[in-house]
This record gives structure tokens, sequence and C-alpha cells, in this order.
């Protein structure tokens, strides 16, 4: 897995840049007619030949530069591209070295025609960092790239960095989080592949466009692929994507849409609570809203060993890792904000088909490791020369566009079982779940409110459900009994029912010994 200290480290100097005068610098070389469609023939053709290992890597020399050296490699902002238009969007480039020594193309499209967009030392400032400029060749290409807005220069809308990886930021956030992936191949299996954009193409907006389109190219061992962003920034940003995805070769477990996010710890799992800080986590809980109408809330955990569960769907609806945890007390972290994490949300176009939404969890000592995988897995097989195409909206932010209109999740709670001041004669584990929203305020507080729990293996006791006001929602609670041989993981599932209705999603857990 990618390092999210890397990843998010390698953009954060870029932040602190002051405001400079506004000059063209970015070169324009060679010219051709460009297409999203002449883009998905160019990805269909590569698929047909033998994948190349990437050439022009960057020297060794940058690729051991220090931590601190890299970061010191500043992008001059008057070098922007666009920064001597009437723009409403400025996008910055990010320099090869460290870990990222592929080189990544750059181009821009304008009224469909291409220019290479050159590489030169002259678009960064190298003072503090000791390269030396005059060993730099102009074939060195870039790592990626960020885009910014008229609404604040120095500010991040959306960064796009690293194999396949990017991330956006809503404008009520500000404030980078989870990442996405173009694809995810083989993820959890024994070795997984990391596909990556080798090439950008970017369209010029015209001055009063508040939508920026850009092209990416994919290339792996395994498929190659072409992509078009349509990027809105806002609360939350959208981004329309379209993927038109053409496999080398036979593709056990391909991620479509794929998030990544960081989970170390939180109300529901203590087990790496070793920290001054309550909770530790970019995301708290994975959404899904399936293609027949059902909600579930699967709150995300740190397991000890690697976790896999597969949620099996037909056309779903939406699925996303969600932050719905956004009190500050929760975290007690003056310094990265993690109530502040945005939530993103992926919402199909079209008919998916068959297939499921996979949750991945890998056990993490710290924050620094993206550890939470979630994407959709198409159930017919992956093979090559196939086509595969697949649109859908991806939202950034705090507030997403679909909620479940019953009760939701607030918080889930675990902790041992049994009576308080009565001996305990077999061991057993108590799961408190705590649910606002929809109905709930306006039943009574003898509405006679029922938890309907079930569980894989194991007995389920002393369940409960009672008015929480602190909430103005309700709370389940209940106590599973494991089997006492039997140290398989135990799937539950838990909903608020009054009569014959369900007044709340489903809120599905794995839980076991370990």
């Amino acid at each position: 897995m990618m390092n999210r200290r890397d990843l998010l480290q390698s953009t954060a100097w870029l932040c602190a840049l002051p405001a400079v005068a506004l000059i063209p610098a970015v070169r324009a070389e060679q010219t051709k007619r460009f297409d999203y469609a002449a883009l998905k023939g160019q990805a269909r053709a590569l698929a047909s030949r033998p994948y190349q290992l990437p050439e022009d890597l960057a020297p060794q020399w940058l690729q051991d530069l220090s931590y601190d050296d890299y970061q010191s490699i500043r992008f001059k902002r008057e070098h922007a591209l666009w920064a001597d238009q009437d723009s409403y969007f400025r996008l910055e480039f990010f320099h090869p070295g460290r870990g990222f020594k592929e080189p990544v193309r750059m181009h821009e499209v304008v009224d469909g025609e291409v220019r290479d967009i050159g590489y030169s030392p002259d678009s960064y400032d190298f003072k503090h960092s000791g390269v030396d400029t005059a060993r730099l060749s102009s074939r060195l290409g870039f790592a990626g790239f960020r885009i910014h807005t008229a609404l604040h220069w120095q500010a991040d809308a959306a960064a796009f960095l690293g194999a396949s990886y990017f991330r956006g930021v809503g404008s009520d956030t500000r404030q980078f989080g989870l990442s996405a992936r173009g694809a995810a191949i083989d993820t959890a299996l024994e070795q997984e592949e990391f596909p990556r954009f080798v090439a950008w193409y970017f369209e010029r907006p015209k001055p009063a466009e508040r939508t920026l389109i850009i092209h990416g190219l994919m290339d792996s061992p395994s498929l190659a692929g072409a992509y078009r962003f349509a990027i809105t920034p806002g609360a939350p940003q959208v981004m329309e994507v379209d993927a038109a995805l053409y496999p080398r070769k036979t593709i056990r477990r391909l991620g479509i849409a794929p998030l990544t996010s960081m989970y170390q710890m939180g109300e529901n799992d203590r087990r790496m609570a070793n920290d001054w800080r309550p909770e530790i986590h970019d995301s708290d809980g994975l959404a899904l809203h399936t293609g027949q109408g059902e909600w579930l809330w699967r709150p995300l955990t740190n397991p000890a060993q690697l976790r896999f569960n597969s949620y099996a769907d037909q056309t779903p609806r939406g699925f996303g890792l969600l932050q719905r945890d956004r009190n500050f007390e929760h975290y007690q972290d003056d310094g990265v904000f993690y109530e502040r994490r945005p939530s993103l949300w992926i919402e199909p176009k079209g008919d998916w088909g068959a297939g499921s939404v996979q949750l991945t969890e890998i056990p993490t000592e710290d924050e620094t490791f993206d550890n939470i995988v979630a994407f959709w897995n198409p159930q017919e097989p992956v093979e090559a020369g196939q086509e595969r195409l697949y649109s859908y909206r991806m939202y950034w932010g705090t507030q997403m566009p679909a909620a479940p209109p019953l009760a939701h999740v607030v918080a889930t709670r675990t902790g041992i079982g049994g009576v308080v001041g009565q001996p305990r004669r077999y061991f057993s584990q108590r799961f408190t779940v705590d649910f606002t929203g929809g109905e709930l305020a306006a039943l009574t507080e003898d509405a006679g409110m029922e938890a309907v729990v079930t569980a894989s293996r194991g007995t389920v006791e002393l369940v409960s459900a009672r008015p929480l006001k602190s909430v103005n929602g309700y709370r389940a609670m209940f106590d599973l009994r494991p089997p006492q041989d039997d140290e398989r993981p135990i799937d539950l599932r838990l909903f608020l029912r009054f009569g014959t209705m369900a007044l709340s999603e489903t809120w599905t857990y794995q839980w076991s010994r370990s």
C-alpha cells in the first residue's frame, strides 16, 4: 500500500507559498488533434501490445533526495498553467524525485489541438534543496499536478500524484483526507498491482467556465485505460468520471472507483488506543445504498489481521467512505483536525450490473498508513481483449448528495458484556449503537421500538432499544455470546423496527475475538 504520509506531505509544502506576479512560463511544443474517443483508441492500442516498463525515470540522485530536500523544491506560482489567462483554474506540477520516479507527460488541449507541456527547471525554486540544476534534463517530465481556483490560488482543490491516486476537497472542508484511485487490481490478494496515469490532457477552460475537463491515460501490466474527469469545485466538489478499461490479461479482482482511507482507532475499536487522542481516522464507516434501496452502514475497524468483506449487489445506487463524526471533542487533534476530513461518495451512472462492494481492512499501528480500501468489483470475469466502460460521480465534502431517509447510525461502541453487579459466568461482547434522524424524534418514549439483531453464529442476548435524548434518537444494545470453540469472525446486523416498519438504516459489523 502507498504510505499516506508520503502522498499528503509531498503536497503540503506548496500550500504555504506566497502569491506572486503572474506570467506564463510552461513551454508548449508539438501539436496534434485530440478528443476522448481518440484517447480511448490509444488505450485500446496500448493494451494490444505487451506492457513496457516506463523509461526516462528520474535519475537515482533525485530518487535519493532526503525527505526535507525534496519537500523544499517549490513550483513557482507565476509559472502555473493558465496563470496568464483569464481563467478560474490554474495548474501547478509536482517535481519528480523521492518516491515519484516515473515520468508523467502533461499536455494542454486548446480547441481540440494538443500541445505538449515541456519540463523546465526554471519553473521550480531549488535553492534550499541542494539540487544541481545543471544535471536536470528537459526530458525529465513531471510527477503529478495540483488544481487551484480563483477563490483561493494558494489552496488545493485537487491533487493527482503517485500511481493513479488523487484527492479532492469540498469548499466546506478545504482539507485533504482520504484518496481515490483510477483503478485497483488484485487488492488483498498475493500481489496487488497499482496502475498509473502516464499522461494527462488538460482542456483550457473558457473564462466563465467553472468546470475543468481533464483526460488521463492509464497503463499497467494488466490493463490500459482512458479517463475523462469533469471537475466542479464546490460543497461538495463533484467529479464526473468516464472510464474505459482494456485488460491485457485476465484480472482476478478488478476494483472500480476505488477509495483509500485510514482508520487507526475510534469508539468501536480500541485495539490500538495507545495515543492521547480519543479517535484517529480519516473515515469512520462504509455506507452503501443498494440496488434494492436498502441503506447499510458498516463501521470501520483496525483488525489484528487483514480482513476482507464483500457486499453483493445488483445495479448499486451508491457507496462511499464517510466521516460522519464531526465533533472536535471526539478527536482533540488541533493539528490535522480529523473532524474536517472530507467524505467521498460514489454514485454510479447507468447499470453496473451484478457485483459487490468490497472492503479491505489492514492492520496499522499508526495514522501514516492508509489501511482501508473499498471499491466495486464486477461479477462478470475480466478478460483480455474486453472493453469495460464505467461512468460515475464522485462527491467530496461533508454533505453528501444522498442520505438515508430513515434514521442513521451516529456512534458504535463495544466492550465487555454482562449485567453490572452480577458475576459473569461466561464471556460476552456488548454492542451499543446510537441512531438519529428519520422519524425517531416524533416517537414517544413508550412507543415500543424494537432492535432487530441477527448474528451469523453465537447467541444474541439482552437486546434493548430506548430513547436517547443526547442524539435526539434511540440507543440499541445487545450482547453477543460467541461459540467457545469457534474463532471464526461473526457477522452482525441490526436495525430499528416499529411494528412492521423499519425506521433505520441497517447497521452491519464483523466481530472476532482478535
